[in-house]
């Protein structure tokens, strides 16, 4: 049974509580985390950096748009603002300045665990700050409290068609779930627009909270017996919970969970699920709505689905060569693959220039847990052939593995073999990041986004063709 209480819907105390920025104008239940009051004065303190900043560099040109990044997907061009993350090509991925590396050593981990909680990665990317254990139990704790879901949406989750890919399953949820929106109530009712951020962040930290219930909702639909997730234990972190509810009792696999989720929450914004949902948002849709379209974008196999592309081509590979392979049969395997017209998955990044850092820190997970693991033992084998020979290509710019390339393999091996539910796995880590963004835009003011688009004839015009 959920535990009872998806009616405990925050309630807007009349218009009056409304019109104040006030980090207490939002009525709760429950003991809150501190990160609000936390997050508000950040948002004061930006709010007056970026002010100046634009008062003082506005006018100032940052770079120049080639004919190619407008017909090559706006590739490489600076336009947009995302405060959470940055990605370098040869650093990779750092959130609020600390890397990968930095953050399993300093973000608080669970008792007796060795990975970071992303509960600790949510307070790092909403404040720029290392938070305290207590402070990611208190963060812990109200996810908990919030983690029930509504009886309407329940109740579409249990009647849609087994045949609903989960990705749909889960953007329908997330959407149906925006009943409970406390921006769109307090949109409607005339909020001002210095305290829109408060809203998105109560909305942000609710819809993260569901995330796991969804998502476990529906892999107990199509891949158990469609039985009850379970109650969500006020003592567990938000990855216990969710791993319980899900039906693995391995603590291992627990550990997993908290690596995966925190590793996956942010790419900065010019990912197609980032952008997205930043895009959408800044019609100023809620957080429900924005973070679903963010889904449909993850959805699409040049994005989320590529781990599971990565778990199917390596299981073709060992059905023809077999578990006792060698470097050598491994080498034609890949040539051949190549020379067919088709790509190695998991290879390359748009950005990236260098491994990437989330693919080595699953590669040192695998090494300390599991490390004759026969599939692990071919990515890894893969690892040591595949950049050579993309590098002997000649057309590659970036050689290396991403994080699709481990991440399957991993997952698989405590017995989640179900790919297709992978994906939503990845979306539930991104609300993270994207939320966090979500938060920002609104407090920077940032407005609704319009590119100017341009006509094959406009653009031969433009450069004088």
């Amino acid at each position: 049974m959920l535990r009872s209480g998806f009616n405990r819907i925050i309630t807007l105390n009349g218009s009056r509580s409304l019109v104040t920025s006030s980090p207490e104008s939002v009525q709760h239940h429950g003991k809150q985390s501190g990160l609000k009051s936390v997050l508000a004065q950040k948002i004061i303190e930006h709010q007056k950096r970026v002010k100046e900043f634009r008062t003082n560099h506005g006018s100032k040109v940052i770079g120049e748009v080639t004919v190619d990044q407008v017909y090559g997907g706006m590739r490489g061009i600076k336009a947009l603002v995302t405060e959470t993350s940055y990605l370098d090509p040869e650093e990779g991925i750092a959130f609020r300045g600390y890397s990968i590396p930095q953050i399993r050593k300093l973000l608080p981990c669970a008792e007796g665990g060795q990975e970071p909680l992303p509960e600790g990665l949510l307070w790092l990317m909403l404040t720029g700050e290392i938070p305290t254990r207590e402070q990611v139990q208190s963060v812990s704790r109200e996810l908990a409290e919030h983690a029930d879901l509504s009886s309407h949406v329940v109740s579409v989750l249990n009647n849609l068609p087994s045949n609903t890919h989960p990705m749909s399953q889960f953007s329908a949820a997330i959407t149906i779930a925006n009943t409970e929106s406390l921006f769109a109530k307090a949109y409607a009712q005339g909020v001002p627009k210095s305290a829109y951020w408060e809203y998105v962040y109560e909305d942000s930290i609710r819809l993260i909270a569901k995330l796991p219930t969804i998502a476990a909702t529906i892999y107990k639909n199509l891949y158990r017996d469609g039985s009850s997730v379970g109650a969500v234990n006020l003592e567990k972190d938000w990855s216990a919970n969710f791993t319980s509810m899900l039906g693995y009792d391995k603590n291992e696999f627990t550990e997993l969970m908290r690596l995966y989720l925190t590793i996956h929450s942010d790419h900065e914004g010019g990912n197609v699920s980032a952008h997205a949902t930043h895009l959408v948002g800044s019609a100023l849709s809620d957080p429900y709505l924005s973070f679903a379209a963010g889904m449909n974008g993850l959805a699409g196999p040049l994005h989320g689905l590529a781990n599971q592309e990565v778990l199917v081509f390596l299981k073709k590979l060992r059905k023809e060569i077999g578990k006792e392979f060698t470097k050598e049969n491994l080498k034609d395997f890949v040539w051949k693959q190549l020379k067919s017209g088709q790509v190695v998955p998991g290879y390359g990044h748009a950005v990236l220039r260098k491994t990437d850092p989330r693919y080595t820190a699953q590669r040192e997970f695998a090494l300390k847990h599991f490390p004759d693991d026969d599939m692990f033992k071919l990515v890894s084998a893969l690892y040591e052939i595949v950049p050579p020979i993309l590098l002997e290509l000649g057309k590659v710019k970036n050689p290396w593995p991403n994080v699709d390339a481990h991440s399957g393999v991993l997952l698989s091996h405590y017995g989640m073999t179900e790919m297709n539910f992978y994906t939503v796995l990845f979306g539930v880590s991104r609300a993270l990041g994207v939320c966090s963004s979500l938060v920002w835009d609104r407090a920077l003011g940032l407005p609704i986004e319009r590119p100017k688009s341009m006509t094959t004839e406009g653009l031969m015009k433009l450069v004088q063709a």
